[in-house]
Parts: C-alpha cells; sequence; structure tokens
C-alpha cells in the first residue's frame, strides 16, 4: 500500500520553454502525435506518458517538458520533476546532503559537479550534476539534481532536470540552480509576472 505525502506549499519559476506535463495529458498528446502522422511520435509520446504515470507512484509531485530549439534545426528537449518525500531524520542539512550525494554513488552515475547553494532564504540546499547510464538506453543520459527542505525540516524536495543533450550539460545546470533561488514557501503576489513563451536554452540564462 503506496503512504500518502502531503505535500508542503512551495512555489518556484520555470523559464521559458517549460510547459507542465502530467498522465491526464495522454489523450491531447495522442492527438498531436496523430495530426503530425508519425507512427514513431505517436509511440515515443505514449512511452512519455507511461513513464510519468510510472514517477506518480514515487511521490513525484510534478512533472514539466523543456522544449528549446536548437541551431540549425531541431528541438533540445528535457523533462523536469519535483519529488517530496518526508525527511528521515531532524538534521535538515544532513538530510539535504544525503539526498543530493546519495545518488552519485551509483555505479550508473559519473558526478561533475557536487557544491551546496546558498539560497536567499538560508535554507540548506544541495546541487549535483553528472551523466547515468540507464539500462536499455544507448546513450548516457545528463541529470542535475537539487535537494532542500522547507523552513520546518518535516519535508525533502528534490528537482531534478534530466536531459539526453548532454551537450547541454552546463546550461542545464545553471537552469535548475536558478530555478533553486525561485523556491519560496509562501504564496507569492498574485499580480507578479509569470514567464512564458518559448526560448533557446541559452537564452533562457539572460
Amino acid at each position: 500500500m503506496t503512504r500518502q505525502i502531503v505535500t508542503p506549499p512551495v512555489w518556484f519559476r520555470l523559464p521559458p520553454g517549460f510547459h507542465d506535463i502530467g498522465p491526464a495529458d495522454r489523450l491531447a498528446l495522442d492527438a498531436v502525435a496523430e495530426a503530425l502522422g508519425s507512427s514513431d511520435a505517436q509511440r515515443e509520446l505514449s512511452r512519455l506518458i507511461d513513464g510519468l504515470e510510472e514517477l506518480s507512484e514515487h511521490n513525484v509531485v510534478r512533472t514539466a517538458i523543456g522544449l528549446h530549439p536548437e541551431e540549425p534545426v531541431g528541438v533540445a528537449t528535457s523533462l523536469f520533476s519535483l519529488t517530496v518525500r518526508p525527511a528521515e531524520q531532524p538534521n535538515p542539512r544532513l538530510t539535504v546532503a544525503r539526498a543530493g550525494l546519495g545518488v552519485t554513488r551509483s555505479p550508473h552515475w559519473t558526478s561533475s559537479i557536487r557544491r551546496f547553494i546558498d539560497l536567499p532564504s538560508g535554507l540548506p540546499c544541495c546541487l549535483v550534476a553528472g551523466t547515468i547510464s540507464v539500462p536499455d538506453v544507448e546513450h548516457r543520459l545528463f541529470q542535475a539534481r537539487v535537494a532542500t527542505t522547507p523552513p520546518d525540516g518535516l519535508h525533502l524536495l528534490v528537482l531534478d532536470l534530466t536531459s539526453a543533450s548532454t551537450q547541454h550539460a552546463d546550461a542545464y545546470t545553471d537552469i535548475l540552480e536558478a530555478v533553486a533561488h525561485t523556491i519560496v514557501f509562501c504564496d507569492p503576489e498574485a499580480s507578479a509576472p509569470k514567464a512564458a513563451g518559448t526560448s533557446r536554452i541559452m537564452e533562457v540564462l539572460l
């Protein structure tokens, strides 16, 4: 029986080019694939939704797909996810360190970045980034991960950004770190402007 996790109130801002997506979007994505007239696209989108349904069983509470044009043609894609877990011990800094560095112990992980981030809130925050080997996937994937806690220290928040576009590893790392700096635990002003539209990966950082 899956234990239900009560998600603490949390707000953050994703940059242009990211679009919320979840299992409930299957019919819409099927329609897109059908409009493209591509059986390959329909198969890949179906696999994506299947994967999102599996993630929802592991305390993943939000997912978004990143679509950023590449030169000369093409699109760099990425997947953002937010996971909320109960804190396993009372020291928030230790909780964050264990969550951030634990993934680096995997034999499938090659770490390139491991550091703590100074957030405006002063809450503990750890960033790791590197490449991972996934079973049955030919090419390695890049993943950046941020771990932090809300002020009460009762939960662990894990933000992941994963992409097959390993050539953009530095940009994706900077993007996720920038997202971490927007995290707040009280409702921001309703009139605050929201990011919208599309952009190339490097334009996101400007």
